[in-house]
């Protein structure tokens, strides 16, 4: 399993609409992608997708944009990969029909090391990002005499 660039990208554009959440503002993309330095033209596509996805809503208008569906701690990095990347891109491919039983014992490891994979994805929350962030963030702004 691999992060590509697109996951990564929409997981920040959704880190900072969690930010946001509380406060029930919204963000347009051009703030998004000065905030991350994401291309706007890419951005547009990923935010299109988690929309049809149903992440995030876009609200119309002067002051519209782009906020989360749901709270943030009810959006998991699962559903943002299921989101982006598709369930095959997550799912561990099987080779049932492999005859050589060395092939079929890696694969068995392979399957269990890809559902230990998901079962990480499920348990982290747009909320968790967002306090880890901060936590990091606070670490880079101390200082040692």
């Amino acid at each position: 399993m691999e992060l590509s660039n697109k996951s990564e990208y929409a997981l920040l554009a959704l880190i900072e609409l969690a930010s946001c959440y509380s406060s029930g503002e919204s963000l347009q993309i051009k703030q998004m992608a000065e905030l991350q330095n994401i291309p706007i033209r890419y951005l547009e596509q990923l935010l299109a997708t988690l929309r049809r996805g149903g992440l995030i809503k876009s609200i119309r208008g002067a002051k519209g944009g782009y906020v989360l569906a749901r709270e943030p701690y009810k959006i998991t990095i699962w559903d943002c990969f299921i989101c982006i990347e598709g369930l095959d891109a997550i799912a561990p491919v099987s080779h049932q029909n492999s005859k050589n039983t060395e092939n079929q014992v890696i694969q068995d490891v392979w399957q269990e090391a890809c559902q230990a994979a998901n079962a990480v994805l499920q348990q982290y929350t747009l909320q968790d990002l967002c306090e880890r962030r901060t936590s990091h963030r606070q670490k880079d702004l101390m200082y040692y005499i």
